[in-house]
């Protein structure tokens, strides 16, 4: 029997469209074109200024024959030519890929040719690594240099050398202000490309559709408590799960970009107090760096500015020190599968009223899920089943929903592992509390996450093997207050050989990005199974203690 329901009802285009947070930009445009947009340092843009290049970048890529299913690569720091792009690259259909601006020559090299990058736009400051990546990668892109107006003469790091053939700016302006630019033909349709810092072998390529980049857009709005024309700190890298979508987001209330380029206490201070910020995101070490900052970088400022952080709970003391100096601190998880950020830990007014212990214990979780994100859970990965919702029954947390990953470029084999069941396995254990509020126990893949970026310790590992004195090792991660955790590095030496901790140090320097680095390596004998696996929770047990 037919359903009265569907009967002549069908989709088309006055009733059906794609959902694409590009439209969150037009229409902000259109409604408060004056509104500032973006500040970078003394340059501002309205929004009608920010959506007119936006579509001057897309006509520019349009001319150079850039479409469907293109990948755009940049590597760019917190400047307005990375929120351009944001928008300019999908208006074309086209796949934006933001590179980590830490990464060495040869894993940019292996992310180009992964991403088939058809145009690559980099920032001077990263001119030189970026020069060492094309002579490694295969493919021939179109290099267009950034040229940041706004480069400060302190800056810590000097402008490189130009390796383009093109300029960012005079690229922009060769396109077209009045440009039609294009929906999406399917929301399900790719926006983003973003790697995972590679747990073993190469690292995997993780794309976000439009669908999800929209829907994730309206959730940071929801959980982070964005008022009419926000305006927001940019410390978290954009380049990390796309700024855990909120270079979109912004676009939703009309917000304010406020760009930093380097995370400094003087300059943090002072875009707070002269921007009046309202909201920033980032990991532990922004914190100490905000509370720890000396007396002449300090500024006062009457409002409360929201801070999100997704690394391991704050401290007590960090928490009462960020409250101290104006801020309100909420606790998020997610994963680059996720779109960044999809847990939130959903705090409640009468928690407050707790003691010290059992009010720690409510800091300590990583709370529910965001409204877009549909399904929240621990399970058994070999059963599938769901654990006790007990505090105690770990299992695997997993996620279901919009805002989970379309998969992995190029990798079946990876997503379809990744999202048996109807689930994705976020590969960390958990538990399940009574309430509905998650806790993780461990990272089963024994990640270590240093300034809010993924470091794998099978990669320090894999470097430490290629010294000639090594016989075992191990990386774990030892607590660090500045950065959360860092890597500490247990090696055992072949019979007969010797080496020191410097210089194990200089040979992980020359094989590994510098933050990837250990910064404790330590002579021992390495604790085995009886098959000859290494413990690696006995070595963590040593290196807390540290």
């Amino acid at each position: 029997m037919p359903n009265i329901y569907d009967e002549g009802l069908g989709r088309n285009a006055a009733n059906h469209q794609p959902l694409t947070p590009l439209t969150y930009l037009e229409r902000a445009a259109r409604t408060f074109p004056d509104q500032v947009a973006v500040i970078h340092g003394a340059s501002r843009l309205s929004y009608a200024r920010f959506y007119e290049r936006t579509r001057r970048l897309a006509s520019a890529l349009d001319g150079r024959g850039i479409g469907k299913g293109d990948t755009v690569t940049v590597m760019l720091s917190n400047t307005p030519a990375m929120l351009e792009a944001h928008f300019g690259v999908p208006m074309v259909k086209a796949v934006l890929h933001s590179l980590n601006t830490r990464l060495d020559a040869a894993v940019i090299a292996f992310q180009l040719d992964h991403a088939e990058t058809k145009v690559l736009i980099v920032d001077r400051e990263f001119s030189g690594v970026m020069k060492e990546a094309l002579t490694l990668a295969t493919v021939r892109p179109l290099v267009i240099d950034y040229d940041d107006p706004e480069y400060p003469a302190d800056a810590p790091y000097p402008k490189g050398e130009r390796i383009g053939t093109l300029d960012f700016e005079s690229f922009v302006q060769s396109g077209d202000a009045g440009f039609e630019w294009s929906m999406p033909d399917d929301e399900w349709d790719a926006i983003s490309l973003n790697y995972t810092s590679g747990t073993t072998g190469n690292p995997k390529g993780v794309v976000y559709h439009h669908r999800g980049a929209a829907l994730m857009a309206y959730s940071n709005t929801i959980h982070a408590g964005m008022g009419r024309h926000p305006v927001y700190l940019w410390t978290l890298p954009m380049f990390h799960c796309n700024g855990w979508c909120f270079p979109w987001t912004l676009a939703v209330q009309a917000g304010t970009h406020v760009c930093l380029r380097w995370v400094r206490p003087g300059a943090m201070y002072e875009a707070i107090a002269d921007h009046g910020v309202t909201h920033l995101c980032g990991a532990p070490i922004v914190m100490s760096t905000l509370i720890n900052a000396t007396d002449a970088d300090k500024r006062e400022f009457s409002q409360t500015v929201c801070f999100n952080t997704a690394a391991a709970p704050p401290p007590e003391a960090v928490l009462a020190g960020m409250a101290d100096a104006g801020f309100l601190v909420t606790h998020l998880y997610g994963l680059t599968e996720t779109y960044g950020p999809a847990v939130v830990n959903e705090w409640k007014s009468e928690w407050d009223a707790l003691d010290k212990d059992p009010r720690m214990a409510k800091k300590a979780r990583q709370g529910v899920r965001y409204a877009a994100l549909d399904g929240l859970t621990v399970m058994d990965p070999a059963t599938m089943t769901r654990t006790p919702a007990d505090g105690e029954t770990i299992g695997e947390v997993m996620f279901r929903g919009n805002i989970v990953m379309k998969g992995y470029l190029k990798n079946p084999a990876a997503t379809q592992e990744a999202l048996a069941g109807g689930w994705f396995h976020s590969g960390d254990l958990g538990v399940m509390h009574p309430d509905g509020y998650i806790q993780l126990k461990d990272r089963s893949k024994d990640i270590i996450i240093s300034g809010g970026e993924n470091i794998s310790s099978i990669e320090v590992e894999d470097a430490l093997y290629k010294h000639p004195a090594v016989a075992s090792c191990g990386v774990v991660a030892r607590p660090d207050e500045k950065w959360g955790e860092t890597p500490v590095a247990y090696v055992e030496l072949k019979p007969g050989r010797q080496a020191t901790e410097d210089e194990i140090i200089a040979h992980c320097r020359a094989l590994l990005a510098r933050f990837k680095v250990p910064k404790q390596v330590i002579f021992a004998e390495i604790p085995k199974t009886s098959t000859g696996k290494i413990q690696k929770f006995r070595l963590r047990d040593l290196a807390r203690d540290l």
